[in-house]
């Protein structure tokens, strides 16, 4: 395994064992309820978005393996700051890297999420790497119903 792989899944392992943001959102105005049934992964996302439509808070709570909850854990220090077309915008390069549609530019800085590039060479963990962003999407869309990965 190359030093680069290494890294990535050090990454990986660290988020699952210590994620980041793991709690209910106590200010949260937005929320969605997300649940991968082919392995069980279910997740809780919680925003708080003010009124010029800035993230001020991201988390979330849940259960699922590795690739999942550390996605989750990288998801919300990514979008925390960030304006909600700016989320959109880091879902779509998320989505197309892991789905192995597409790299993002060179002037596109995914930051730690690069480390999910891998994930495209796995379809069946593309469910678990991206559920909590279609999480995220419902949440932003205020949509009461859970998100499924089937």
């Amino acid at each position: 395994m190359n030093d680069l792989q290494e890294l990535y899944q050090e990454v990986i392992l660290d988020h699952n064992r210590s994620p980041r943001n793991f709690r209910a959102g106590s200010t949260a105005n937005r929320d969605a309820v997300g649940h991968n049934p082919l392995c069980g992964d279910q997740v809780h996302v919680f925003l708080t978005v003010d009124d010029e439509g800035i993230v001020q808070d991201a988390s979330f709570q849940g259960s699922g393996c590795a690739i999942s909850t550390a996605s989750a854990s990288i998801m919300t220090e990514a979008v925390q700051g960030k304006t909600v077309p700016q989320v959109q915008e880091l879902f779509g390069v998320f989505h197309a890297l892991v789905t192995g549609k597409a790299l993002p530019s060179p002037e596109f800085d995914l930051g730690k999420l690069a480390v999910f590039h891998g994930v495209s060479e796995f379809p069946i963990r593309v469910k678990c790497a991206t559920l909590a962003w279609h999480t995220l999407q419902a949440a932003l869309e205020k949509k009461s119903v859970p998100v499924s990965t089937e």
